[in-house]
């Protein structure tokens, strides 16, 4: 494997977090050693990043010469012990991008592997709608939000400050390794630091839906936040041993499994 690259840069244009109340054990069976679910208030959390990243490039490329992305990441907020204690991150099974470039690096010169998407977007008078098709057909997303002033009553988060205090708290990623044997990490470390809650007017992730991993009545649609033109770096945070929880095998494929969730 080619040597790491210790930095890349970009700008979030756009970063939406769709959020997933998830019963903590329904998670657990998700996730590989060393992880455990993060709990909040009785639940886990999972869920969708959708970021649209602009002037992408290495650490000391100016950002003119960077290039632009639609990226898709599945997540699990997670836990685990580390030798200075209780660290805190995500844990990322999936990720899709439209990117040629994110797909070859990824793995390669820094951690991320991500598979083959299409994206489709359009934001008019506030309101955005994105399509995602992964193209091994085993992910896709739909996804409808506009700009709100209120946060949801029936989120785990008391307030929108309780719950970007989490998120800040969780921005190190781990993610499988290309040849399987291991986890490799991502740190995210932005400039600066603004979230701003959206009302769903719909959301579909077949992966999400699939009730071989969310039995029903196991997961429930959360509350969804937006961050914009958040310049940022992305460093490697080396490699972690991974051993297989013992948990009931999940299939892989989600194709063709949709559900359809309506925000009140």
């Amino acid at each position: 494997m080619s040597a790491w690259l210790p930095s890349v840069r970009a700008v979030m244009g756009r970063r939406i977090l769709v959020n997933y109340r998830v019963r903590p054990e329904v998670i657990e069976r998700c996730l590989p050693k060393p992880f455990r679910p993060k709990i909040v208030h009785g639940w886990g959390l999972a869920g969708l990043c959708l970021i649209r990243l602009e002037a992408l490039r290495p650490g000391l490329v100016p950002a003119w010469l960077g290039l632009g992305s639609e990226n898709a990441a599945h997540r699990f907020a997670v836990e685990w012990d580390g030798e200075d204690g209780v660290c805190e991150g995500v844990f990322i099974p999936r990720r899709d991008t439209n990117s040629v470039l994110n797909r070859w690096a990824g793995g390669r010169l820094f951690p991320g592997v991500s598979g083959a998407a299409d994206f489709r977007t359009d934001e008019t008078d506030g309101r955005l709608t994105l399509e995602m098709e992964s193209r091994d057909g085993e992910a896709s997303i739909r996804l409808e939000v506009e700009p709100t002033d209120r946060w949801p009553e029936r989120s785990v988060f008391g307030t929108l400050e309780e719950a970007s205090a989490f998120f800040r708290a969780g921005c190190c990623g781990w993610s499988p390794t290309r040849d399987g044997a291991g986890l490799e990490g991502a740190a995210l470390d932005p400039e600066t630091w603004a979230m701003t809650p959206l009302r769903v007017c719909r959301v579909m992730s077949s992966y999400f839906a699939d009730t071989r991993r969310f039995p029903a009545g196991s997961l429930e649609l959360d509350s969804a936040i937006l961050m914009r033109g958040i310049a940022h770096a992305w460093r490697d945070m080396g490699r972690m041993p991974c051993r297989s929880a013992e948990r009931r095998s999940v299939p892989r494929g989600t194709h063709g499994v949709s559900a359809l969730f309506h925000w009140p």
